[in-house]
């Protein structure tokens, strides 16, 4: 198993740029958040106390994450390639990944490290609203519903989730700061990081990214 890491404070556009990746590319992409959502949503056992972290933007357990991760993994075949997305967020998560990668024989290609100041998070965090229905993600001053507060494509109602309001977002940055960030200088010291100026267009930062990844 290979893979790659997509690191960055919350709004950076990690889950953008690994859609992109995704279809041109054979990386698997796993969203630890996308599947703590799912878990919630479907009534899992670790979903209600993974509820209560994110909705305080607040980091969820490493035992719920590296359990969510090895299990993921377990699915695939043992030649798949992966693109983790918001995984790991501290330095011990990583010392557990890296474990993990040495007990399955897997490697760590490269870390995406992406760059955003934070005021232009904050807006892009604050605007964003999601399609009850369909999950469409709209945002109100970048990519703004045709009909305010509903969905273009299927009528529903759009919602901005708990951890989009401003004092969330403005904690969720802190907590990055303090736990995720120092992640950059660990994979810096091993070589892997490739540095990406997300505050450009989504095109424009997919583009330089496929463009190193490939070099």
């Amino acid at each position: 198993m290979n893979a790659i890491i997509l690191l960055g404070p919350p709004g950076a556009g990690k889950g953008t740029l690994a859609e992109s990746l995704r279809d041109e590319t054979d990386f698997i992409h796993v969203s630890t958040g996308d599947m703590l959502r799912a878990a919630i949503k479907a009534g899992s056992p670790i979903g209600p106390g993974a509820k209560v972290f994110m909705e305080k933007g607040e980091l969820v357990p490493d035992p719920v994450i590296l359990g969510i991760i090895k299990e993921r993994i377990a699915q695939a075949a043992g030649d798949a390639r992966f693109m983790f997305d918001g995984f790991p967020r501290t330095l011990e998560q990583a010392k557990l990944f890296d474990q993990l990668l040495t007990e399955i024989g897997g490697t760590l290609l490269k870390v995406v490290n992406m760059s955003v100041p934070d005021d232009m998070l904050i807006r892009r965090l604050s605007g964003r609203r999601i399609c009850k229905a369909c999950g469409a993600v709209y945002h109100m001053v970048n990519i703004p519903p045709k009909t305010e507060g509903i969905c273009d494509n299927d009528g529903a109602e759009l919602y901005q989730r708990p951890d989009d309001n401003e004092e969330t977002v403005r904690n969720r940055l802190s907590v990055y700061k303090n736990q995720t960030a120092p992640l950059i200088s660990y994979y810096r010291e091993q070589d892997l990081i490739l540095d990406v100026d997300a505050s450009m267009t989504p095109g424009s930062t997919y583009a330089f990214t496929l463009e190193a990844l490939n070099g």
